[in-house]
């Protein structure tokens, strides 16, 4: 955790400084890559300048954390549908898995995979569980899933080797939004258990899926 609060620290100092011909920043747990233009800045200059950026890469510099409750339907097996297998493979029941799950507070550490898919630490050790055998081809968006220690939340249908215990009626991306991803590093999240029936209502009110706190 140390060493990401540092990687985005970096990352916001130099969108606050707004380093000359830097394009793009992208975080990941322990890293930061930067994009930029070699007809602007040289690489040897603007390595330097983040040199001196670095020093003050603190928790002290970032903006307060935003903290975001998801709903997520847990009740269904069409939503749910590793639900079961899981809590088998954990030897716990499906609501002690539920619990845990829920009970815990993550920290989105990156966006990546896909457009707005959140890369989360947070969960109970006790629900640590290795990534499927092989991935499945087709995981909708939206899927609450957990794989090694970490959690997602699957923001487009793409392949995925994590273990799906629920969905989120809210939509992770919506290229037309304003703010097209949801969730950004740095983000706490909770996950707030509801019914088929609320997700369904939520889903049908909310046309990008753009609700909660």
């Amino acid at each position: 955790m140390e060493v990401n609060t540092r990687v985005r620290a970096l990352e916001f100092l130099i969108q606050q400084k707004g380093l000359t011909g830097v394009l793009e920043t992208v975080p990941t747990y322990s890293s930061l890559l930067v994009y930029y233009d070699p007809r602007v800045v040289a690489y040897d200059a603007l390595c330097a300048s983040i040199a001196e950026l670095a020093p003050q890469a603190t928790t002290a510099v970032l903006p307060p954390a935003r903290t975001i409750e998801l709903p997520c339907c847990y009740d269904d097996p069409e939503l749910g549908f590793d639900l079961e297998a899981a809590a088998k493979r954990l030897a716990l029941s499906t609501d002690e898995l539920v619990g845990l799950h829920a009970g815990a507070e993550y920290l989105v550490y990156f966006i990546g995979f896909t457009p707005g898919l959140p890369y989360m630490m947070g969960m109970p050790e006790r629900i640590n569980i290795p990534r499927l055998d092989t991935p499945r081809t087709k995981t909708p968006p939206g899927s609450v899933g957990i794989g090694g220690i970490q959690c997602c939340i699957y923001s487009v249908e793409s392949p995925g080797g994590f273990w799906i215990l629920g969905r989120t009626p809210l939509a992770l991306y919506a290229p037309d939004a304003a703010e097209p991803t949801l969730l950004r590093p740095g983000d706490r999240v909770r996950f707030r258990r509801i019914d088929r029936a609320e997700f369904d209502s939520i889903s049908a009110a909310v046309p990008h899926g753009r609700t909660g706190r």
